[in-house]
């Protein structure tokens, strides 16, 4: 049979389901399902299920839910809210100094849960209330937060970068490390950004009256601070070899607990219940997309689409920095209808083999990939952190929130091809890991 018109029906059902509103597990597995159906039979669909297990007994993957404990255990104990008072204590004399503030916070905590909205959601519902309180512009403020949750999913431990690695066969170590950089220079222009726009317009941020003392600001570290070295000490075990990420998963995790029952004295039947009814739904859910997409992922070996896309690329009469613009625009316009997790796991079989083909590092694009899907969480309509600001702060209008966070897009999109032309910033880092 051509594998032209099994090609049109897969791809047709798949944009049929998603635009249903069918869950992306769903579309992924149905479509390739019946790919595979239409090419190789009933004997093809009954390998599936070994398929779909076989992609999940990896032991890079137990990262995924221990990382995951590790957020949830700290998202618990209320420090996020604590990491902003600290760092607007820190940050006040700068223009614009709590939304500076409210864009490391998000960094941090991105640092501790690996996941944008929960960035936002924490962040955002003390942060927003707080600066319209001193008179900051409401979209301003609010767009501050909402882009810079994304954060969480270039700055380790990124499960994005987990999920990549396993799917490229490529160092998740590496990887986490590989997004320091990135991620430190985005918080930055985010910053600068939002330095430079109140000074050209004073009412988007009034100028805070009243100042610090010593003893508030290095007092307001006190609960932070535990928090901070522990992800410290998740990142430099990877970095320097001694441990690999699901060691330092498990590490990361049980000092969580830790912290929250020790500081915090969060710890208790009900919140670890809690806690652990959040790992486990997001756990299965990445699971079933990443078994589903297994599925997917074999019809289109059989079709060879891989194959075919590294061809076009090679051949085409373009420089090859070109072809990768032309994949990172797909690829934004893609993101904007599917999820972070979803895009990564779809999109790898697909585009790396013309990554690879046209002689790209496969780590630099990895890293290169998650800043421009950092992007699909801000960007209507299918942005997750625009809705979830709105669900924490019900009284913004979603107006609001959109045209405060379509700067911050040009933004990222200014990072992307400065580390589309700069591989070196990606791959310094990496090379000196012990």
């Amino acid at each position: 049979m051509s594998v032209a018109l099994p090609t049109a029906i897969v791809v047709t059902t798949l944009l049929v389901l998603i635009f249903l509103g069918c869950p992306i597990f769903v579309s992924l597995g149905m479509s390739g399902a019946i790919g595979i159906l239409l090419m190789r039979g009933w004997a093809g669909i009954s390998q599936a299920p070994l398929a779909m297990f076989g992609q999940l007994e990896s032991f890079t993957l137990v990262a995924v839910p221990l990382f995951i404990l590790m957020g949830e255990a700290l998202f618990h104990t209320g420090i996020g809210g604590d990491l902003y008072g600290a760092l607007s204590k820190w940050l006040r004399g700068l223009p614009g100094g709590l939304a500076v503030a409210s864009i490391y916070a998000c960094a941090i905590f991105g640092a501790m849960c690996g996941v944008s909205i929960a960035g936002v959601a924490t962040i955002g519902v003390m942060a927003v209330p707080e600066m319209r309180k001193r008179g900051y512009e409401t979209s301003f403020a609010a767009g501050s937060v909402t882009a810079a949750g994304a954060l969480a999913m270039l700055i380790p431990p990124s499960l994005l970068f987990i999920l990549y690695g396993e799917l490229a066969r490529e160092s998740v170590g590496k990887l986490f490390i590989g997004g320091i950089i990135p991620g430190i220079i985005l918080a930055t222009m985010m910053s600068i950004y939002v330095i430079v726009r109140v000074i050209r317009n004073l009412s988007l941020a009034p100028k805070e009256m009243g100042g610090v003392t010593w003893r508030e600001k290095f007092g307001s570290l006190t609960k932070v601070w535990p928090a901070v070295v522990l992800i410290a000490l998740v990142m430099g075990t990877i970095y320097t070899g001694v441990c690999t990420p699901t060691e330092s998963a498990a590490i990361g995790s049980a000092g969580a607990f830790i912290i929250a029952a020790v500081v915090y004295r969060a710890i208790n039947v009900k919140s670890t219940r809690e806690i652990l009814r959040a790992s486990l739904l997001t756990t299965g859910a990445i699971c079933a997309i990443l078994a589903c997409a297994m599925i997917f992922s074999q019809f289109l070996n059989l079709v060879r689409i891989p194959d075919a896309i590294a061809a076009w690329a090679v051949s085409m009469e373009i420089p090859r920095y070109g072809v990768v613009i032309i994949l990172m625009l797909f690829l934004i316009l893609l993101g904007m209808f599917i999820d972070g997790a979803s895009m990564v796991i779809v999109t790898t079989p697909i585009v790396l083999p013309a990554i690879l083909a046209l002689g790209f590092d496969s780590l630099w694009y990895g890293v290169v990939l998650l800043i421009n899907l950092e992007m699909a969480v801000i960007t209507p309509p299918v942005g997750l952190n625009l809705y979830t600001m709105k669900s924490v702060l019900p009284e913004l209008d979603i107006g609001d929130i959109i045209r405060g966070t379509m700067p911050y897009v040009a933004i990222e999109v200014l990072c992307l091809l400065i580390f589309i032309f700069f591989p070196k910033l990606t791959l310094w880092l990496p090379s000196t890991m012990g």
